[in-house]
């Protein structure tokens, strides 16, 4: 899951961190397999994986109404892993009641998240040295 998170932050967020070690290293701090570990080990999160060839294609959260991590690894890119990742979120989402899902896409998935039906809910916001955009999707019931 580290090496998914890592790798995607610095291969495909190019857009967003401009190869800038600061950047990297202060998005990534976290992304480590302790930090990961901390993250599974969070009883108010929940931690998705999508795999693909019975490997982990692709890793996401969900804590309270928002989805927090949603990063899929370059070799799995543009092949429906983040996509399917994204509705598992957001369906669990749904079956917990939520109604109005959020999260803080990066320039980089602004575009992914605009054609799942997501919508801007403000001006970008400066995150990590670089901008967020936050969003918000209304979650129909099933």
């Amino acid at each position: 899951m580290s090496e998914v998170l890592t790798t995607s932050i610095m291969l495909l967020c190019l857009e967003d961190h401009k190869n800038n070690p600061d950047i990297i290293g202060c998005w990534t701090a976290n992304k480590t397999p302790d930090g990961v570990r901390k993250m599974l080990a969070n009883p108010s999160a929940k931690m998705f994986v999508a795999l693909r060839d019975d490997r982990i294609a692709a890793v996401g959260s969900t804590l309270g109404n928002e989805i927090g991590l949603n990063y899929v690894h370059p070799a799995y890119r543009f092949v429906g892993a983040s996509k399917a990742l994204l509705e598992a979120m957001e369906n669990e989402l749904r079956e917990r009641g939520i109604t109005i899902a959020t999260l803080t896409s990066t320039a980089t998935a602004h575009r992914f998240y605009l054609a799942a039906g997501w919508e801007d809910a403000g001006p970008p916001e400066a995150s990590f040295m670089t901008l967020g955009y936050p969003m918000h999707k209304a979650l129909q019931r099933l």
